[in-house]
């Protein structure tokens, strides 16, 4: 008898049996979080979603892209707080633009909010640039935030 072992993280398409998991740390981190139906017609609509597993804490992290006309668009990546600054947002960006480039992608946007320094400086990292503001996109306590638009050339 052989066991095949699954790895302690793996990334696989996401289905409608995450999406509990998926809301729960999409409130947990967010103060404006997507809703269940937005993952829900993210799924319908046939987007690129993924899902960050850890055999020991389940769900760790998700992202969401849409793929279209030779580009894509991620519109939300995201990993648990109690996950976040151990490269898991880094290695789940590197398979997202794998699944972009094999799509035949040839760029990737995305928004973020200028507040959101960490992510910034991850998409920094990777070699994103600011093509554009988006103003008033967000919505933000006082009112609504902007969010800068970036690309990456594949």
């Amino acid at each position: 008898m052989s066991a095949v072992l699954r790895p302690e993280l793996w990334i696989q398409p996401l289905g409608e049996r995450d999406l509990d998991a998926v809301v729960a740390i999409e409130r947990e981190i967010y103060e404006f979080p997507w809703t269940l139906g937005n993952f829900r017609d993210s799924l319908a609509a046939g987007y690129s979603c993924w899902g960050y597993h850890h055999s020991g804490d389940g769900l760790v992290g998700y992202a969401v892209m849409m793929l279209g006309a030779a580009e894509a668009h991620l519109l939300n990546l995201s990993i648990a707080a109690p996950d976040q600054r151990r490269g898991y947002g880094a290695t789940l960006l590197e398979h997202l633009l794998r699944v972009a480039r094999g799509y035949g992608a040839h760029a990737l946007f995305l928004e973020v909010r200028p507040s959101n320094v960490s992510a910034r400086r991850l998409y920094a990292r990777r070699g994103f640039a600011e093509v554009g503001v988006r103003r008033g996109y967000y919505p933000a306590r006082n009112g609504r935030e902007d969010a800068l638009l970036l690309s990456l050339v594949l």
